[in-house]
């Protein structure tokens, strides 16, 4: 791994992690000395998280991108979409030894937020891949790291986990059936359910004083059930 990297994957896990809270001003200066890193691979690293959307600049700076509410709504009705179609094209594609393999993952019990959503990506990245299609993957990849910092701060205790975990292993069981109109169901009720959850406990976390931004309004724009 290059030091550029090595800077981005270790800055994109303080902010996935609220390490680095919404709204915190970043130093490029101040990164160089934390890493042991030279500017050009800061800088290349800061670029790399701003294309991500979890920076952006300020000035002749940078801020830790606030958390937007509009924009978990939309990140979860593009992911709803996205997964809608993966459904459809894994029952198609995918032997049973594969579905199989996705069972075997939403079965994994996570042990803390962290590793919730990283549990959580690993199954949704999976489902999607079984379509072999990798634009479709990736746009799966980019919807979950838009959600990241909002999935961990929802995933934080034992029984959204262990709910999380019920619900994707719903949703591969009906996979392994190849029943589509099923997985598809048990896939948009676990997708609006954490969209919900994430928009009450991002509403809380404003109150305690964390940076987010932007209005419940663009729920309504996804229809329940």
């Amino acid at each position: 791994m290059n030091q550029s990297d090595a800077v981005h994957t270790r800055l994109r896990a303080a902010v996935l992690g609220l390490e680095l809270s919404p709204g915190e001003a970043i130093s490029e200066r101040g990164l160089e000395t934390a890493f042991a890193a030279s500017r050009t691979p800061v800088r290349a690293a800061l670029s790399r998280l701003e294309g991500e959307g979890l920076v952006r600049r300020s000035g002749r700076g940078w801020v830790v991108s606030p958390l937007d509410l509009a924009e978990v709504v939309h990140a979860v009705e593009l992911r709803e979409a996205l997964e809608t179609a993966a459904i459809a094209a894994a029952v198609s594609r995918a032997d049973d030894r594969r579905l199989d393999e996705l069972l075997s993952i939403a079965e994994r019990e996570a042990d803390g937020a962290d590793d919730g959503v990283r549990r959580g990506e690993e199954f949704h990245v999976a489902l999607a891949a079984l379509t072999d299609n990798p634009l479709l993957s990736e746009a799966v990849r980019g919807a979950l790291v838009r959600l990241a910092r909002a999935r961990w701060l929802e995933a934080s205790t034992p029984e959204r986990r262990d709910q999380h975990r019920d619900e994707h292993r719903a949703i591969a069981r009906a996979l392994r059936e190849r029943d589509v109109e099923t997985a598809t169901r048990r896939a948009r009720e676990h997708g609006r359910g954490v969209r919900d959850h994430l928009l009450d406990a991002l509403a809380g976390d404003r109150a305690r004083g964390l940076r987010v931004v932007g209005t419940h309004d663009g729920r309504a724009s996804v229809a329940r059930g």
